[in-house]
């Protein structure tokens, strides 16, 4: 077992950083105990960094276990969570994907890992860029996943999922995403919190006796991973996990609210953030480095007297169904924006399926119009968010589409090819 040492010092700064040292520095300040490493880009840094620390002695008492694949860094993790201990790792794309066995492993045992992904596109053809369908595969691997904007949310949004998963009434694994190279690869200022306040937010270290439903202690001897026949409690797991998803919501939105009282940041109710959406007659649900700029668009096209607005989607799992309605119901037209792909689909998109089911069956009556933009971080410019408001609205006004619609969803920045 590992033991949290007292010389383990962090005093609050602000420093310029790239997103992958913010999620270093957020791994530090939650003083995990157990790193897995494996270089894959563009998350590569994020180990790089937090080896750095740990042979500077900054992390006293942290072991740093370097492997040789991302699945062993997955199985690395889960025996050192099953052990008892709070646990990180990063990957990417092609690495989420070697290690998709045992990312089912660890939210099947239920264990509260935290891993940090700058998300890049799938090959073939080979990209390393932003592209979010690398997490938004693993939707029903019983992972949450929660969606970074800029460089400061990746630090503060790694320190609450310690606090979300490690809570006994959830105990489930989360990815927290951000855009690879967007985000991962520039800097900007980041504000690292005083350890000390940082210990008074985190639940404390587990304790020798490890998680309150999984240990290793042979006074208690605990069987892993064993063989269930079809007549025993394999049913009754899953549904369990269903159960922690659902009350997840309510906890996010809780530990959301704890941290504007803690350090003075708001991420709206932890998992949406509205932007404008009050008085808009058309709006969007977007997520990731995108939104950041989409704010920009809208108070642009405010200031020419467009109604626009704007829904960031912070958490893909649990998703916010109740929330994405009330804020959905609010206009008249939404269009849905993903940097991903949903294949054969009834939108080609993840998030837009997400936000139709969600409406199916509800009496809101806005029309949605998926899109779909920035695949292999393709550069989405200010002057591209803006014209998709602009589409919108005039929906809103005419019922005119844009061009390039396919099978009912919007494919904005196509290249002209055969």
């Amino acid at each position: 077992m590992v033991e949290a040492q007292n010389d383990f010092i962090q005093e609050r700064e602000t420093i310029i950083i790239k997103g992958n040292v913010a999620a270093a520095y957020a791994a530090k300040s939650s003083r995990v105990q157990v790193i897995s490493a494996y270089p894959i880009t563009p998350q590569t840094t994020v180990v790089e960094k937090l080896s750095e620390f740990a042979d500077k002695g900054e992390m006293p008492g942290t072991q740093y276990i370097k492997m040789e694949s991302e699945h062993s860094v997955f199985a690395a993790v889960i025996g050192a969570s099953k052990a008892g201990t709070r646990t990180f790792t990063a990957t990417s794309g092609q690495g989420i994907f070697y290690a998709h066995e045992m990312i089912h492993w660890a939210a099947g045992a239920r264990l509260p890992i935290v891993v940090a992904i700058a998300s890049r596109a799938p090959a073939p053809p080979w990209n390393i860029w932003a592209d979010f369908t690398d997490v938004l595969s693993q939707r029903d691997t019983g992972w949450m996943s929660s969606f970074c904007a800029s460089h400061q949310e990746i630090y503060d949004e790694i320190l609450m999922s310690y606090k979300v998963c490690e809570d006994y009434d959830i105990l489930l694994p989360k990815f927290v995403a951000y855009g690879g190279f967007i985000l991962s690869h520039t800097s900007k200022p980041v504000i690292i919190e005083d350890q000390d306040r940082v210990d008074e937010f985190l639940p404390p270290l587990p304790g020798e006796e490890g998680w309150p439903h999984i240990w290793m202690d042979p006074k208690r001897p605990m069987m892993f991973g064993n063989l269930i026949m079809p007549s025993g409690f394999y049913y009754e797991f899953r549904m369990k996990i269903q159960e922690a998803f659902i009350r997840a919501k309510e906890k996010i939105k809780e530990v959301a609210v704890e941290f504007e009282k803690k350090f003075g940041r708001n991420y709206g109710n932890g998992l949406i953030q509205e932007y404008h959406m009050n008085d808009a007659k058309a709006g969007v649900v977007i997520y990731g480095d995108l939104a950041l700029q989409m704010e920009q668009a809208i108070d642009d096209l405010r200031e020419e007297g467009y109604k626009v607005g704007m829904v960031k989607l912070r958490h893909f799992r649990p998703f916010p169904v109740e929330d994405i309605i009330e804020s959905v119901k609010k206009v008249n037209v939404i269009g849905v924006i993903d940097r991903a792909t949903a294949f054969g689909s009834q939108t080609g998109g993840p998030v837009s399926c997400e936000v139709k089911s969600a409406l199916h069956g509800t009496e809101v009556k806005t029309k949605i119009l998926p899109i779909i933009n920035g695949l292999g971080g393709r550069e989405v410019s200010l002057e591209q968010q803006k014209n998709q408001l602009k589409f919108l609205i005039k929906l809103e006004e005419t019922g005119e589409l844009p061009k390039d619609i396919i099978h009912g969803t919007f494919w904005d920045g196509l290249l002209e090819v055969e």
